[in-house]
């Protein structure tokens, strides 16, 4: 492999990632959508930039982003933050995650899509755009107990879907084969050793992070960890992903002597996540968008229609009033990077419907960034609205 074209392409797509980001930081345009954007337009579908060196770290920077993505969602798995948000924030998520799910991979084989591929589809779309969501509910200035509940749930929400993607992958296989005992029992290994090693990570990591510089983790403890999982866990054949959130969880429980666990690995996360949605954008085939368009829509108003239904029902469980069950499920429609990750990892589980996946995945998602967070502020000042009608006496209009 040559050196020379890939430290250019690195130092290039760096630079276009920068730039695409400060531009998303000073616009309302959301910076996954730029990035996926610019990965088109370098990419085989534009002007074909990108060498074949490169795709080399396709798999590497997938499996570090995702890796770290699952130790930050393993820390929102606190005891302290689920006590926080309550038994209805639980419940609302949970209804809308799994009411995802279900209605998102049943309706996808119904239209024809191969099953252990719309199971996948469904776990992906669970996933949501946590910064999309915040960012939108800053814009709108909104406060108040409806608000506090979508942003409860967003902060364990993408948590659920990681786990329900895992699972979800580990199950395709047993469904593609219709049950046979070697894909059962690789499924049991893959979720149980996971989550053995997780802990095995965790409990020391828990104790012994934080010591050399007292209270704060230090770069080299984060990136050795994320590694070790990651690493041991491709080696192992388990789920890297269950395994990185339950030793993420463990060490937010249990490590007493510092709070800051994370901070490092949010440091980290942002460089390879910028090379991750480039080259995500980079592998799109615009082709293949355009011959797949009825499964895309399809996709998108299944899902739209489910976290709306998923909403209303967990809402109404949960005792929420019937508009605020009405409008929380339109409030957490919007979806970035998790799902493009997700997507990256199916696609080399399945690498004969890879480029299906991952068009449908990035064609959704760049949907969901541009249309969510105005349903978000819609949402907000509509429930918002009726809240200050309450007070006043008039009727909401």
């Amino acid at each position: 492999m040559e050196l020379g074209p890939v430290l250019i392409t690195l130092g290039a797509l760096f630079l276009i990632g920068l730039a695409a980001d400060s531009l998303g930081r000073r616009t309302r345009l959301p910076r996954v959508t730029l990035l996926l954007l610019c990965g088109i337009v370098v990419g085989g579908s534009g002007f074909d930039l990108i060498p074949t060196e490169m795709k080399v770290f396709y798999d590497f920077l997938s499996v570090m982003a995702l890796t770290m993505v699952a130790f930050l969602l393993g820390n929102s798995l606190r005891r302290e933050t689920l006590a926080r948000h309550g038994a209805a924030i639980l419940l609302v998520s949970l209804c809308i995650v799994l009411l995802t799910f279900a209605g998102v991979s049943a309706g996808l084989w119904l239209a024809g899509l191969p099953g252990p591929v719309a199971l996948v589809m469904g776990a992906i779309a669970t996933a949501t755009a946590p910064a999309a969501t915040h960012d939108a509910i800053r814009q709108s200035g909104a406060e108040g107990p409806f608000v506090d509940v979508i942003l409860g749930i967003v902060a364990i929400d993408d948590a659920w879907g990681l786990m329900v993607f895992s699972l979800a992958m580990i199950g395709a296989p047993v469904l593609e084969s219709a049950g046979e005992a070697a894909p059962l029992s690789q499924a049991a290994w893959e979720m149980g050793g996971a989550v053995a090693l997780g802990a095995v990570i965790g409990l020391p990591a828990a104790y012994l992070t934080g010591r050399l510089s007292p209270g704060e983790a230090l770069e080299s403890e984060a990136i050795g960890i994320v590694c070790l999982t990651a690493g041991l866990a491709i080696w192992l054949e388990v789920s890297f992903l269950i395994a990185g959130m339950v030793a993420g969880a463990l060490i937010s429980n249990l490590a007493r002597h510092h709070d800051r666990a994370f901070d490092e690995i949010e440091h980290l996360e942002w460089p390879f996540m910028i090379l991750f949605f480039l080259l995500a954008g980079a592998k799109l085939d615009l082709g293949l968008l355009v011959g797949i368009g009825g499964f895309g829509l399809l996709l998108i108003a299944l899902r739209g229609v489910t976290r709306v239904a998923g909403g209303w029902i967990g809402g109404r469980l949960a005792g929420m009033s019937p508009r605020e069950s009405r409008w929380i499920g339109v409030a957490l429609l919007p979806q970035a990077g998790v799902a493009v990750g997700m997507a990256l990892i199916a696609a080399q589980a399945f690498p004969e419907q890879g480029e299906v996946i991952l068009t449908l995945t990035i064609g959704a998602t760049v949907a969901f960034e541009l249309i969510g967070p105005v349903m978000t502020v819609l949402a907000v000042r509509r429930v918002g609205a009726q809240d200050a009608s309450k007070a006043s006496g008039r009727k909401p209009l």
